[in-house]
């Protein structure tokens, strides 16, 4: 099991999300569901990467990435790990190369985790 700390890097809570999109909880749990945003618990409280939003919004290249990634093998908590970690591939944090528009090569990257 990965191990998450909110010193790490920024960390959003549910009740944070539905002020930043303007939602009800539940709407926010659904877009956790339907993988447009992954999830850890931290401290028993579910808590989503403050990287795997862009505005009011979750980023728009997070759940095709979080697909592979589960389709890879990787359950929920490794995916976030996964994106959160230095890549030597991309010379960074793959969720930094989401953000910053390099999604094909994070995509790239996932496809050592298949084998």
């Amino acid at each position: 099991m990965a191990e998450f700390s909110a010193t790490e890097t920024d960390f959003l809570t549910i009740p944070e999300l539905v002020e930043r999109f303007g939602m009800t909880p539940s709407k926010v749990r659904r877009l956790i569901e339907d993988h447009q945003l992954a999830a850890v618990r931290i401290d028993g409280v579910l808590r989503v990467p403050a990287g795997f939003v862009q505005g009011d919004r979750p980023l728009p290249s997070l759940r095709g990435t979080l697909l592979v990634l589960l389709d890879a093998g990787l359950d929920e908590e490794g995916a976030v790990a996964w994106l959160l970690s230095e890549n030597d591939e991309l010379g960074e944090r793959p969720i930094d190369a989401l953000n910053a528009g390099r999604k094909s090569a994070v995509r790239r990257a996932t496809q050592a985790l298949a084998f």
